[in-house]
C-alpha cells in the first residue's frame, strides 16, 4: 500500500484529508506540530486514529518555533503590510522541514496537507518540501477533490462521523500558534461585517478589559529578549506570559485586506499580542542604539524579509544573506524598554540602554544645553546648497 504523511492539524480540513487519501487507497501517517495549538495532544491522536489514519507522530516544536523561527524574524521587525505578524507564516517551513524528516523515517513517497487552492499555504510547504526533498511527491486533497466550499466539507464529515469542532453557524478557518491566531473564511468574507467576539482567542474586547494599565519592562541582550519585569525568562515562556497580559488589556488585534502570494486579496484578522509587545519594545530600542542610515537600511531589508516569509521563501539563500545583516546590526541592541498596555493601546513609557546614542546635553533645550549653535548656520548653507538654482515651480 502506497504511504503518505498528512500535515495533520485537527482541523477540519485535515480531518477530511485523512479519510478522503484512506479512501484513495493510501496508508496515512499523521504528522502534528505543536507550536501552540488549540488541540491537546490526546486530543490530536484519538481524533487521528478514529478518523482512519495508521499512525501519527506528534512534536512539541514550540521552543524550537520561537527560537530558530520567531525570533530572527522579531529582530527583523518582520511584519507584513503593516498589519500582519507572520505567525502562520513561520509556523509553515518548520512543520514542512518535520514532514519530509517522518516521510524519510517511514520510507514514505508521497507527503500531503490542508491547505487550499487559493490560500499561501499550499506555497510554503509545497516549496519548502521541493526545496528540502525534490523527490517526494505532494498530495494537496483540497485541491483535487469534489469538495467545493467549507460547508460540503461538513456534510462529509458528518456522513462519515468524522469528528470536527467546525459548524455552519461558526465556520471561522483558525490557525494558532503561540505568536498569533489567523482567523478567515464565514461572515469574515463579507468586508462590511465587523469580526465577532466569538472570533477571538487571545484577547478580549475593548470594553472588557481592565480599567487601570499594565506596565511592562522588556530587557534586551543584543536584540533577544532575556527578561520580563526584572525577571530572566526564556523566550518561550515570556511569548506565553505576554499573551496573557496582552489579551487581557485588548492588544495585538488586527484587521488586514492582504495580498496574498497567489494573486488575489483576502481579508484576514489575526491576534498577537505577544508579538505587537515584543515588536514595539524591540523597533524602540533599535531607535535609541541604531544610527539612521542603519535604521533607514533595515527597514527596506525587513520589507523584504516579510515578503520572503510570507511566500514560504525560508530556506533560501537570499534570506540567509539577510540574516547575516541583521545579526550584525544587534550587537549594541541591548537595553530595557517599558511599555504601558491600556484598551488597546501600545505606549512607551520607558527607555533605558548602555549603548544610547540619545544625548540629552545635545537634544535638550534647557539650561544643560551643550549643543554648538554656530554650527547651525554653515550646516544649513551646504545642506541647501544643489537646489538654490535648481527649483521646481511645478
Amino acid at each position: 500500500m502506497k504511504k503518505v504523511v498528512l500535515a495533520y492539524s485537527g482541523g477540519l480540513d485535515t480531518s477530511c484529508a485523512v479519510r478522503w487519501l484512506k479512501d484513495k487507497g493510501f496508508d496515512v501517517v499523521c504528522f502534528s506540530a505543536n507550536l501552540g495549538s488549540e488541540f491537546s495532544e490526546q486530543d490530536l491522536e484519538k481524533r487521528a486514529i478514529k478518523t482512519g489514519a495508521g499512525k501519527i507522530y506528534i512534536k512539541d516544536l514550540r521552543k524550537e518555533f520561537a527560537e530558530d523561527f520567531i525570533l530572527p524574524a522579531l529582530k527583523a521587525n518582520a511584519v507584513y503590510e503593516n498589519k500582519y505578524v507572520l505567525s502562520t507564516s513561520l509556523g509553515r517551513p518548520l512543520i514542512a522541514k518535520y514532514l519530509v524528516d517522518v516521510a524519510r523515517l517511514e520510507k514514505a513517497e508521497y507527503v500531503a496537507h490542508g491547505c487550499t487552492a487559493k490560500g499561501n499555504d499550499q506555497v510554503r510547504i509545497d516549496t519548502t518540501v521541493k526545496i528540502l526533498n525534490p523527490k517526494l511527491k505532494i498530495i494537496a486533497p483540497l485541491r483535487e477533490w469534489e469538495l467545493t466550499s467549507r460547508e460540503s466539507e461538513i456534510e462529509y464529515a458528518r456522513e462519515r462521523n468524522i469528528p470536527i469542532k467546525a459548524t455552519k453557524e461558526k465556520i471561522y478557518s483558525v490557525d494558532k500558534n503561540i505568536w498569533g491566531v489567523s482567523i478567515e473564511s464565514g461572515a469574515l468574507e463579507d468586508l462590511n461585517n465587523e469580526p465577532k467576539e466569538d472570533a477571538f482567542i487571545f484577547t478580549r474586547a475593548i470594553n472588557e478589559t481592565p480599567s487601570a494599565p499594565a506596565y511592562v519592562e522588556i530587557e534586551f541582550l543584543k536584540g533577544v529578549p532575556v527578561a520580563l519585569n526584572g525577571k530572566k525568562m526564556d523566550f518561550t515562556a515570556m511569548i506565553e506570559k505576554l499573551n496573557l497580559i496582552g489579551g487581557k488589556h485588548g492588544v495585538g488585534r488586527s484587521d488586514l485586506v492582504e495580498d496574498r502570494t497567489v494573486g488575489i486579496k483576502s481579508r484576514e484578522v489575526y491576534e498577537a499580542p505577544a508579538a505587537w509587545i515584543l515588536l514595539t519594545a524591540h523597533r524602540e530600542l533599535e531607535n535609541v542604539t541604531l544610527d539612521k542610515e542603519t535604521i533607514a537600511f533595515k527597514e527596506s531589508a525587513s520589507a523584504k524579509y516579510s515578503q520572503l516569509i510570507y511566500s514560504g521563501l525560508w530556506y533560501t539563500k537570499i534570506k540567509g544573506c539577510l540574516d547575516a545583516f541583521i545579526e550584525r546590526t544587534q550587537e549594541p541592541v541591548t537595553g530595557k524598554i517599558t511599555l504601558k498596555l491600556f484598551k488597546g493601546n501600545i505606549i512607551i513609557a520607558k527607555r533605558n540602554s548602555p549603548n544610547a546614542l540619545y544625548k540629552k546635553e545635545l537634544a535638550t533645550y534647557g539650561s544643560g544645553d551643550q549643543f554648538d549653535r554656530s554650527y547651525a548656520e554653515g550646516f544649513i548653507n551646504i545642506f541647501a546648497m544643489p537646489y538654490m538654482n535648481n527649483r521646481d515651480d511645478h
